[in-house]
């Protein structure tokens, strides 16, 4: 027990502790309150408890490095426990008690066991970070990054690191001197095992080695508090937090207020522009660069890093913190020290970093918010989009082609394609697409969709030239104004040809499927929205079309629209099995698919420069699968491949189909089964 001017000293210490370490996180607060407001308080109790679920079991963290996440865990459960750990040695040194035997035999069994795989988990990864050094923590030269962070995030990391270290093992030596004193604990293994060590020291250095390693452990807290607040161990705090606000589709975006432009301007040019969901995002960061092993651009060498951007926000926010707390305006534009326009129009917006954060942070939002800054306020972007844009206004699609010849996919069909209008009680609206309305090769996947339709005997109807672009590209690329006009648009006519009837709307385009069903929603658009792949399973599974009648080796690859934002992913599996094809994954698949680079209006302007491109990087891993076909499930996808396969030799390129093309060879070969066995 402490004698009483230790407990004095102790309380004035703790007070000037709790105090400054209150304040450091009152001002975080402020600063997370400066975001402009988004409601993400929805059904509050179970976003609460999932967040803290998620934490506590750490599903989000074991998603990679399993043996990291292993040593994370040991920290982190360690220090969930030693909330009751602290305390419980803070009675003891109050007041005139052991806790050992009856009930605390088990707490004190945990916290004696949790205590060596801290130091065990804490010491790996320190030695991971400062000895190995894997290329997790390195950046591509030209990634922009506040000047601040790299001697930042050493020093933060070593400064953690030894806090951990001094504060669990002075826990350690203080148990252990306890052992040495009262004799051995049967349920505390660890710390007299370590007791029997310190044998030789006499009665009053034990008793003093008890004082003085307790002031160690519950002492280093005190002093850790005042740096908590600006340090990445916040995360412990804002994590479940961030994991419980984070939003069930990330990539489903909101409509913007253009009421209220002149007033609030229009996307993100400085931190106080951000919502608040995206400055909480910068303080939840750990700092581990998950997002930027999984990111495309970064991946292929170019100068985006998610991971990059949020750190750099991180430490602008702690070097203006009082400020900024305070109201202030921060001093620079986010483009001076957070990213710059290489890396914003590199992103795909395929999902992938938002996928794998273990602490729930929505990165791609962010570059998101950007792009739409430059794009509606200072009227900057890539050349190439401007094409894209005008061809939406102008004729309703980004290829800039007429509407009249929005249905000359459907020619030739030896049936007739019906509109809208010729069928208005139709149970299915069949939503083409600019792709397979115009591109040659994405033409052929309409008109085996239209066979698919027409073979299971279902109503279909298509809205003909009434059909116009859903406006993602434009969204993505952040031309909110652009898209909100087209979504006006086709919402209205959506409604319109749903007067007769509520019809099921299915799409070969994730990226139509994404928009038509997350997000028209906002524009008074709600309706059953069903991707082909998805409603062909369910053709097949009702036996409305048999298939069966194929074979060969195929691999697929998930579109990022459709498996990442949407979790449409055994279902295009179950139909190429169904088919009688025998499936290839490759190592990257489903949630963790890899982009096609298409995404995010990178279909529509040049790549960034890189190592390589995006499609590339795909292509050699699906073509290692030993599959002689690529099955893709979006017509950008397809267009991504085919670029590849171009350049292969003749002979040596793997072939690309839609799945709606396999299934629709696959209704042939039935047929022509079926004429001959007549014959």
């Amino acid at each position: 027990m402490l004698s009483l001017s230790e407990k004095i000293l102790f309380l004035i210490f703790a007070a000037a502790a709790l105090y400054v370490g209150g304040m450091a996180f009152y001002r975080v607060y402020r600063a997370i309150a400066r975001g402009k407001p988004e409601n993400r308080f929805d059904h509050l109790a179970t976003r609460l408890g999932k967040g803290l679920w998620i934490a506590l079991t750490q599903q989000t963290v074991f998603k990679k490095r399993p043996w990291v996440s292993l040593l994370h865990a040991f920290v982190f459960y360690g220090f969930v426990f030693y909330l009751l750990v602290n305390l419980l040695d803070a009675l003891e040194g109050y007041f005139p008690v052991v806790l050992r035997g009856g009930v605390w035999n088990g707490v004190n069994l945990i916290g004696d066991i949790l205590t060596a795989l801290i130091l065990v988990g804490m010491a790996g990864l320190l030695l991971r970070r400062f000895v190995l050094r894997p290329a997790d923590f390195t950046w591509n030269p030209k990634t922009p990054l506040h000047e601040k962070a790299p001697d930042g995030i050493r020093r933060d990391s070593l400064i953690v690191g030894g806090f951990i270290l001094f504060h669990v093992g002075s826990r350690l030596l203080h148990k252990s001197a306890q052992a040495a004193d009262l004799g051995p604990d049967p349920f505390q293994p660890v710390a007299s095992a370590v007791g029997g060590w310190l044998g030789f020291l006499t009665p009053e250095e034990i008793v003093f080695a008890e004082h003085f390693f307790w002031w160690g452990a519950l002492g280093s807290i005190l002093v850790f508090l005042p740096y908590f607040a600006r340090s990445k161990h916040i995360h412990l705090f804002l994590a479940p937090l961030n994991i419980a606000f984070k939003k069930e589709k990330p990539g489903a975006l909101l409509p913007m207020d253009f009421e209220r432009a002149e007033e609030t301007g229009l996307g993100v040019a400085k931190l106080e522009d951000f919502s608040w969901p995206r400055l909480l995002d910068a303080y939840s960061c750990i700092q581990c660069n998950r997002c930027q092993e999984v990111c495309p651009a970064y991946t292929t060498g170019k100068a985006l890093s998610p991971a990059a951007i949020l750190i750099s926000e991180r430490y602008e926010l702690n070097e203006i913190l009082p400020m900024f707390a305070a109201g202030k305006e921060s001093p620079r534009p986010l483009l001076d020290f957070a990213t710059n326009e290489e890396s914003i129009w590199a992103c795909t917006t395929c999902n992938a970093c938002i996928e794998v954060c273990p602490v729930g942070n929505e990165q791609m939002l962010h570059i998101v918010d950007i792009r739409r800054e430059r794009v509606m306020m200072q009227g900057e972007f890539p050349a190439q989009l401007g094409q894209a844009f005008r061809g939406m206004e102008r004729n309703g699609n980004p290829w800039n082609l007429s509407q009249d010849k929005r249905t000359a996919w459907a020619e030739g069909l030896p049936f007739e394609v019906p509109t809208i209008e010729q069928n208005p009680e139709a149970e299915v609206l069949y939503w083409v697409g600019c792709a397979p309305s115009y591109d040659p090769r994405a033409q052929k996947i309409a008109r085996s969709m239209a066979e698919i339709l027409q073979a299971s005997g279902v109503s279909w109807a298509i809205l003909g030239k009434r059909e116009k672009c859903t406006g993602d590209a434009a969204r993505r690329s952040g031309n909110e104004y652009l898209f909100a006009q087209m979504a006006e648009e086709n919402v209205a006519t959506l409604n319109a040809a749903m007067e007769a009837k509520p019809k099921t709307i299915v799409t070969t385009c994730p990226h139509c499927f994404h928009t038509l069903a997350n997000e028209y929603k906002d524009f008074g658009g709600s309706y059953t929205v069903r991707h082909h792949t998805d409603f062909i399973a369910e053709l097949v599974s009702q036996k409305k079309i048999a298939v069966g009648f194929s074979d060969g080796k195929v691999t697929f690859h998930d579109p990022c629209y459709l498996g990442r934002h949407n979790g449409i992913l055994q279902e295009p599996r179950a139909v190429i099995q169904a088919l009688g094809l025998e499936l290839s994954e490759p190592p990257r698949h489903g949630k963790n698919s890899f982009c096609c680079g298409a995404g995010g209006a990178q279909f529509w302007k040049e790549e960034e420069p890189g190592a390589e491109r995006v499609s590339s990087n795909r292509y050699r891993e699906l073509k290692k699968t030993g599959a002689t076909t690529i099955a893709t499930g979006c017509p950008f996808c397809m267009a991504m491949m085919n670029v590849e396969t171009a350049q292969e030799p003749e002979g040596q390129g793997m072939q690309v189909l839609d799945v709606a093309e396999l299934v629709a060879q696959d209704l042939r070969k039935r047929q022509e089964a079926v004429e001959q066995a007549a014959d």
